[in-house]
């Protein structure tokens, strides 16, 4: 009877336990059961994947993997191995795809014992199989060597035996003669096979030494690490798929370019446009989508903090001089640097004073680890904007690794940095706007370029060049001589960039039909801009420049030095061609020196951007047609006449290329 009573509560107990159950669910007696969780024993599931799209930076690379999820139901985790070694562990992330939800992504890291890759471990087998036969026909070189000095003893036995028996009357001729012709015999055979040996072990040193360069070609920058991620999903029944991105250093690419021209000035300038790809991570891009990008990967969704600017005013000369500064001390300031050469104008700046350190005020100070260098002795425009650069990137990449703090400290200082050359070493008055522009044109904008085809780029360690497009473009033929630089008449075209490309900053290999005829550097050109391109020296163009008169007058208290100079043209064309001639006149710096035009013929070049640009510098330029037969008497002429005034009792003391 008790036992029924124990059995009637206890079923009463389950079926509440199971009414609770169904309201917390909120489910009725027709709903489904709820999800079955993945159990907390069960392995993690090695999932299959590929590589599907990469885009590559100047300084990495981002590498997109399609990750196939097995059919089930619930929470499970999925490992994708093995990834590079230079994958960048804070880099990864993972997309859900329809009926899958991501709800975590790690990375993780496990020693292994030798690599994973079926060519590596190929390799690996034949370097032990290699190893293991040198070492085999080294025995064998020991031994017949030591074959060989027995035979030597052996002789020397037989000689001293022989000598004896001869002293004594016993010499056994016929034994003598058999013990001589066996070690002849057997000399000349273990030569013969020591030379095999020999030659055996050089060749299979060869063969090590190939697999060797080889296997490390394959295993650059690998280790006995195998990384992996983990990425824990949610799911429903079915298959499905995820996208598991990260950021991997050693691949870079930057731009070249190929430049054909025709054989007449008719035919169209071919322009191969190329990337030369640097792809080292240690794995292989097999068939896959790739985007070349000029940007730097930003993971950081919020702008840097800007931190006050603080500056100081010393007198004049005091040194400054740059400091390695540790991450201790980021929390503070960011060193100073020495600008004590260069004079100062510029407001709150008194006589004899320079504006001294640049720093930022800062929250505390985060604990202390590596330094990094502060630019030491940065005093020109050019080298401050070079360490700014690096700076910014080194910031970009304390992002990317989750050091939002020193990220936004290094690219403060970068900042600064910048504003240095405003505050102190810009001259006084409105900036250079050409030579503002040309800074510009040699660093380039962001763009991205998504190539057509599905490309392979294996990892190793050599460069490899991809196409990225092809180009025609319409020529406008002109030579153009510097014969105070050179003696040679250049033939260059004017080409319209009328593609849907950014050309980038790049080199470029020149060629006159299919004959090479130089290198040089193409710089930003925009889409619809125009960009002059060289083709080499003509040899059937010729130029001479001589002084023709020098003259010395005094004046006042001055002294006038007139020069007077021709240049001449020789053609050997078969056609009327377009020359431009250029030459220079001094340029003074101050008023102490005057420097004027007295007479050129033919007149100077009426080009708006010549006059606007270069001629105020007193570079001069000349565009002429020179005909076919323009050649002995008949040469084209330019002919110029200019004056130089200066104190009686100076002289020209330097002279200097800027």
């Amino acid at each position: 009877m008790k036992n029924r009573r124990w059995t009637m509560l206890a079923g009463c107990l389950a079926l509440n336990v199971a009414g609770l159950m169904m309201i917390l669910y909120g489910r009725t007696s027709n709903a489904t059961a709820p999800p079955v969780l993945a159990r907390a024993d069960e392995a993690p599931k090695i999932a299959s994947s590929r590589i599907t799209h990469v885009t590559i930076y100047p300084d990495s690379a981002l590498v997109t993997r399609e990750v196939d999820v097995p059919a089930g139901q619930g929470v499970m985790e999925l490992v994708v191995a093995p990834l590079p070694e230079h994958a960048v562990s804070s880099s990864l992330y993972a997309e859900s795809s329809e009926g899958v939800r991501v709800l975590t992504t790690r990375f993780r890291t496990k020693p292994v014992l030798e690599d994973t890759r079926e060519e590596v471990r190929r390799l690996e087998d034949q370097a032990k199989k290699l190893q293991q036969t040198s070492q085999k026909l080294q025995a064998d070189i020991r031994a017949m060597e030591a074959n060989v000095a027995l035979l030597g003893k052996l002789e020397g036995f037989a000689s001293a035996s022989t000598v004896h028996a001869t002293e004594k009357g016993k010499m056994d001729s016929e034994a003598t003669i058999l013990l001589a012709k066996y070690v002849m015999e057997t000399r000349t055979e273990k030569a013969k096979a020591l030379v095999a040996l020999t030659q055996q072990q050089q060749e299979n040193t060869e063969t090590q030494q190939f697999v060797t360069r080889k296997l490390r070609e394959l295993t650059s920058g690998t280790s006995k690490v195998e990384r992996d991620a983990v990425i824990v999903i949610e799911k429903n029944n079915g298959a499905g798929k995820v996208r598991l991105s990260y950021l991997v250093t050693s691949a870079a690419w930057r731009p070249q370019y190929k430049f054909r021209a025709g054989r007449t000035v008719k035919d169209v300038v071919g322009v191969e446009y190329l990337a030369a790809v640097v792809q080292q991570t240690g794995e292989d891009w097999s068939r896959v989508n790739v985007t070349l990008s000029t940007a730097q990967p930003m993971l950081n969704a919020a702008p840097p903090d800007l931190r006050t600017l603080a500056v100081a005013v010393v007198p004049r000369g005091t040194p400054m001089p740059g400091v390695a500064i540790t991450r201790a001390q980021l929390g503070t300031q960011v060193g100073g640097f020495n600008i004590g050469r260069m004079p100062v104008t510029g407001a709150g700046a008194g006589p004899g004073f320079q504006l001294g350190g640049f720093g930022m005020n800062a929250a505390p100070a985060p604990p202390p680890v590596a330094a990094f260098a502060n630019p030491k002795g940065k005093v020109t425009a050019a080298e401050l904007g070079m360490a700014a650069q690096n700076l910014r990137q080194e910031a970009q990449k304390r992002l990317n690794a989750r050091s939002e703090f020193d990220a936004n400290t290094i690219t403060n200082y970068a900042a600064a940095l910048d504003q240095a050359k405003d505050l102190v070493l810009c001259a006084d008055g409105k900036q250079d706007v050409g030579a503002l522009a040309r800074e510009r044109r040699t660093e380039g904008p962001s763009v991205t370029y998504h190539l057509l085809n599905r490309l392979s780029v294996p990892s190793r360690a050599d460069d490899q060049v991809i196409e990225v497009t092809k180009l025609q473009m319409v020529p406008d033929y002109f030579y153009k001589t510097i014969p105070v630089l050179s003696p040679h008449v250049y033939r260059q075209a004017n080409l319209t960039n009328k593609s849907t490309y950014v050309l980038l900053p790049g080199e470029a290999t020149m060629y006159n039909g299919t004959d090479f005829v130089g290198r040089m550097n193409v710089p930003l050109v925009a889409i619809g801009e125009e960009l002059t391109v060289g083709f080499g020296a003509d040899p059937q163009l010729q130029v001479q420049r001589q002084m023709l008169d020098k003259s010395r007058t005094m004046q006042g208290g001055n002294q006038i030095l007139k020069f007077e100079y021709r240049i001449l043209i020789s053609s050997y064309k078969a056609d009327k061609v377009k020359v431009q001639v250029w030459d220079r006149l001094p340029h003074a710096e101050s008023e102490t020196l005057g420097v004027s035009m007295l007479k050129a013929a033919p007149e100077l070049s009426k080009d708006p951007i010549y006059l606007r640009e270069e001629r105020p510098t007193n570079l001069l330029r000349w565009d002429l047609e020179v005909a076919s037969d323009a050649r002995g008497e008949r040469a084209a002429k330019v002919q110029y006449e200019f004056r130089l005034e200066l104190d009686r009792q100076a002289t020209i003391g330097s002279f200097q290329s800027k």
